[in-house]
């Protein structure tokens, strides 16, 4: 079952998150609303089906292997990531309170996230699972929430503090919240880390992470 997650795109859209699914047979990518991603099975064919998701968006991504794309697009970079997952529930004391975030809080969430970590997160994303968050002075300071979904993994995703609250052990809190009530819909937490950001790694392999494997996310862009 954990085959899944070798193309966690392509097995969200497959499964949980089939209405948010731009289908092209061997090509399926979330609507760009909602998230720049895309996921394949079979390369033959490919070129035409990433031109035609390129016309509804400038820049995106493909998870996983290398995609065969045509000359009007480009492959801008190749984002290697650590695919994490966790077993068990986090045992760890969460001392600051922790705030589901609802549809009024959309755009404080949008704003944070993308000062953190620019490019990924549409304002719609939200809707793609729970979101959680840390609140001082009434400012949103640090969330976590739910991204990919699939009927037995649900993706950790935005793990985000503001650059004036960090080393306060927000994320630590809000992981550790998200990781657990993930476990409470009976589904097996996962995540993604670049490579290089050891902090992350670090944090999460003492949460109780693993990694699973490397995955790479092809940035594709227009050239015309």
């Amino acid at each position: 079952m954990n085959s899944k997650l070798d193309n966690p795109v392509w097995s969200s859209l497959s499964e949980t998150h089939q209405s948010y699914a731009v289908d092209y047979g061997n090509l399926k990518c979330y609507h760009p609303d909602y998230c720049p991603f895309g996921g394949f099975v079979k390369n033959n064919k490919m070129a035409k089906a990433v031109d035609e998701y390129s016309a509804l968006v400038d820049r995106f991504f493909i998870v996983g292997e290398k995609p065969v794309i045509s000359n009007l697009l480009q492959i801008n970079k190749e984002v290697i990531c650590l695919q994490m997952i966790i077993y068990n529930p986090i045992d760890i004391p969460i001392n600051d309170p922790i705030v589901k975030l609802t549809d009024e809080h959309i755009d404080v969430l949008y704003e944070l996230v993308n000062l953190v970590q620019p490019g990924y997160f549409k304002k719609k994303t939200a809707l793609l699972g729970n979101y959680y968050g840390i609140f001082k002075n009434d400012e949103l300071v640090a969330v976590t929430g739910e991204r990919l979904q699939m009927m037995d993994y649900i993706e950790v995703s935005a793990v985000v503090t503001h650059p004036d609250h960090t080393g306060k052990g927000y994320a630590k809190q809000l992981v550790t919240h998200t990781v657990n009530e993930i476990f409470k819909q009976n589904k097996t937490p996962y995540l993604h880390v670049i490579e290089t950001n050891i902090g992350a790694i670090q944090l999460y392999d003492k949460l109780g992470f693993t990694i699973r494997r490397q995955i790479s996310f092809w940035n594709i862009i227009k050239l015309i």
